[in-house]
């Protein structure tokens, strides 16, 4: 009887350990290619950047800003990767795009879609008191290694418009409540443009979970996530997140990763990533 129980509980063992595998989920505003950033450019850090994401291996990347030529050249430099996005300016190629990266081997894509913030979602448009088109695409994925599902909603909100940021929160998660009927695992990430004590993140944070406060092993890095590119002055506006439903999604670490060379960053962003387990 003693021989046929080790065998069991090992069997139990790997089961729970196989249902705890975390998974790694990171947004990086990867700054548009402006051709007036001088050293910062586009063509001086594209490589460094993709580098750095390769390094991080997040199974999931949300970005920001990124044009076509950027998300094409991303493609290429992330080999292990596909992606999912549309263009704001014509839900095609023009404008910048709020793409969704995954590890293929990882993750099966389920669905995906791209709405935008504003009064007509359904096509492209400029919402409210917004300065821009702004844009979420959203995916359904399944965890192979535990075949559970779960939402990843990646967004950029507006630097102008207060109205257009708090209806952006209404609207996101409405279309979150809409979209995830069987209560599935969620993450919102992207840059949101607000600090964490504006009304439109006080509304986020009271009903999905700031990932930076609920981590429950680690928090590592600056507060802050925007450095400007200026790399000798302290990281302290923080304006990324990656947001999670509460009790579906327990984030273990969370980071900010301040990675240069050379005083320089590879965007003017600093990513954000964070290592959870889907419940």
């Amino acid at each position: 009887m003693r021989k046929l129980l080790v065998p069991l509980f090992t069997i139990l063992l790997s089961i729970n350990l196989i249902g705890q595998t975390p998974i790694k989920v990171m947004t990086y505003n990867i700054r548009y290619d402006n051709p007036n950033d001088g050293e910062n450019h586009w063509e001086l850090r594209k490589r460094w950047l993709a580098n750095q994401i390769n390094f991080i291996e997040p199974d999931v990347l949300g970005i920001q800003e990124g044009l076509a030529h950027q998300v094409t050249f991303l493609e290429d430099a992330l080999p292990t990767y596909n992606h999912i996005g549309v263009g704001r300016d014509d839900g095609k190629e023009a404008g910048e795009y709020t793409a969704i990266f995954f590890k293929s081997e990882n993750l099966e894509l389920i669905n995906q879609n791209t709405f935008w913030l504003s009064e007509t979602p359904e096509k492209p448009s400029v919402g409210w008191d917004a300065a821009l088109e702004r844009i979420c695409t959203y995916a359904l994925f399944q965890h192979k290694a535990t075949n559970k599902k779960f939402w990843v909603f990646n967004t950029h909100f507006d630097h102008v418009g207060d109205t257009a940021r708090v209806n952006s929160v209404d609207l996101i998660t409405a279309e979150i409540n809409k979209l995830n009927m069987e209560n599935l695992p969620v993450f919102l990430m992207g840059d949101l443009n607000l600090e964490p004590g504006s009304e439109p993140i006080q509304k986020l944070s009271s009903k999905l979970n700031d990932s930076r406060h609920f981590s429950s092993d680690l928090v590592f890095g600056p507060k802050g996530t925007f450095n400007g590119f200026k790399f000798n002055e302290p990281v302290t506006k923080r304006i990324d997140y990656i947001f999670t439903n509460p009790y579906k999604v327990e984030v273990r670490k969370y980071a900010v990763l301040s990675d240069s060379k050379d005083k320089k960053y590879p965007s003017d962003h600093l990513p954000v990533v964070v290592e959870a387990v889907l419940k």
